[in-house]
């Protein structure tokens, strides 16, 4: 007998309808701020509304100045200040429209498989999901594993905090470009990753997922972390010394017993998608934001929320309110990008990260954060780099792998940087055959190819 249950149906039933003769109102106003675009959404109201629009806004590269919300009742207002990503207004035609048909039901299919890192939905992958502890060299030994198994990188983005990884690789198969999607080598491919990410250090336990298509990355990499429990302090204080390197945020939670409401008030440094990373943690630990306020035109930006959990009921203890300070404070620091950041551009070829990876390995380099994209015949990859044990980089070392790999390939996008560095010089890509050896002995002593000889 089917396991159905007639009230879940007819609430579905009546969200569609009632969203069918309320769609969501959008207008973008250009006039009545100087400085920014206007837009303003108004739709009838349902769970997930809040972090729908911010994501949408996020996936158009928009900048939130300022954020104005009110969810509370049966209607869904908001308001957010935007410009584009070099802080002008915007004067592209169509935004409502496209915002509208985002937010709208045919939005909510294409949206989740929109990607962050520059794939194209359209466009069918094999997806993994990693997670597991940090280590020095850990991305190199991922992508030496692929590259072995002729698996192509179409995409990935990678995410280290409080000595956790979580990545979403993309991958083809390398000879017919085509998903991979037979049951045996998808296994094998399983066991060796999550081979690797345990290593012989990680207690807490790594994970991998495999399935075919694609998701929304920086959200699932949000689910994921959270998941894993990168929020844990106990984990924080043995993390060798990283988490002191980043910009520490202010997170304050209180009762508002007047109202019902508890009121959440965040204080951090300013960067491109702060909200979307604080409204989808409150989103996961299954909090609903009824009023909020958001200004983020200086340096620093101040949030501030009035929320109750699902079930109607505000933070009600101590032990509560800690977790929810500790997973906010996680939220913000986990795309604090600690590091040299380096970026990689020239043609794409079968194991290039594992090439390239295994380089930074060699010269001590561990990848803190990595977006890896494919454009055409392109790879755009942009890594953040410290040494092993999360210092910075000395620039003798970062220009010596740039030697190695190329100097008009690999450049830094780090203007600190440039003051004590050497000046540029047009180099020659040449490490194809120079790794090819070094890759098969790295498996080999992993145990997972047997020697040739």
């Amino acid at each position: 007998m089917d396991n159905w249950s007639p009230s879940l149906t007819v609430d579905d039933e009546f969200e569609k309808l009632v969203l069918r003769m309320n769609p969501p109102r959008v207008t973008v106003d250009n006039e009545s701020d100087r400085k920014a675009t206007l837009v303003k959404v108004d739709s009838a109201n349902k769970r997930g509304s809040l972090l729908e629009v911010v994501q949408v806004l996020n996936d158009m590269n928009l900048t939130i100045r300022r954020a104005y919300i009110s969810s509370d009742g049966e209607w869904f207002m908001d308001v957010f200040h935007v410009t584009d990503q070099r802080g002008n207004k915007l004067s592209e035609d169509g935004v409502a429209e496209r915002i509208q048909q985002s937010l709208g039901p045919r939005g909510r299919s294409s949206r989740s498989l929109k990607s962050s890192v520059g794939v194209q939905a359209a466009t069918e992958h094999t997806t993994i999901e990693l997670t597991g502890r940090d280590r020095p060299g850990l991305l190199s030994e991922v992508f030496a594993v692929l590259a072995d198994l002729k698996c192509n990188v179409v995409a990935a983005e990678v995410w280290t905090h409080n000595s956790r990884m979580a990545s979403v690789v993309y991958i083809t198969d390398e000879l017919n470009g085509l998903p991979i999607d037979n049951p045996d080598r998808l296994a094998k491919i399983k066991q060796l990753l999550l081979f690797v990410l345990n290593g012989d250090r990680d207690k807490r336990g790594a994970n991998t997922a495999v399935s075919v298509g694609l998701t929304h990355t920086q959200r699932r990499l949000h689910q994921m972390m959270y998941a894993d429990r990168d929020y844990d302090v106990g984990e924080l204080k043995g993390a060798g010394g990283s988490a002191s390197d980043r910009s520490n945020p202010f997170v304050n939670v209180e009762n508002c017993a007047e109202k019902g409401y508890t009121v959440v008030n965040l204080r951090s440094p300013d960067r491109p998608k702060l909200l979307f990373d604080t409204v989808c943690t409150l989103t996961d630990m299954q909090y609903v934001v009824f009023h909020g306020t958001v200004i983020a035109e200086g340096p620093e930006a101040s949030q501030e929320y009035y929320i109750r959990h699902t079930d109607g009921c505000p933070v009600s203890s101590e032990a509560e309110r800690q977790r929810v300070i500790h997973c906010l404070e996680a939220a913000i620091r986990r795309r604090t990008s600690e590091g040299i950041r380096l970026e990689l551009c020239c043609e794409d070829r079968a194991g290039l990260l594992s090439d390239v990876t295994r380089m930074f390995r060699e010269n001590s380099l561990s990848v803190t954060r990595a977006e890896v994209t494919t454009r055409g015949s392109q790879a755009v990859n942009v890594f953040y780099v410290t040494d092993a044990s999360g210092c910075p980089v000395k620039s003798e070392t970062i220009e010596a792998v740039r030697k190695e790999i190329g100097l008009a390939i690999l450049s830094v996008k780090d203007d600190d940087f440039y003051s004590n560095s050497p000046p540029q010089q047009s180099g020659k890509f040449s490490l194809g055959n120079l790794f090819r050896s070094r890759s098969e002995k790295f498996l080999y002593n992993l145990g997972l190819i047997r020697s040739s000889s």
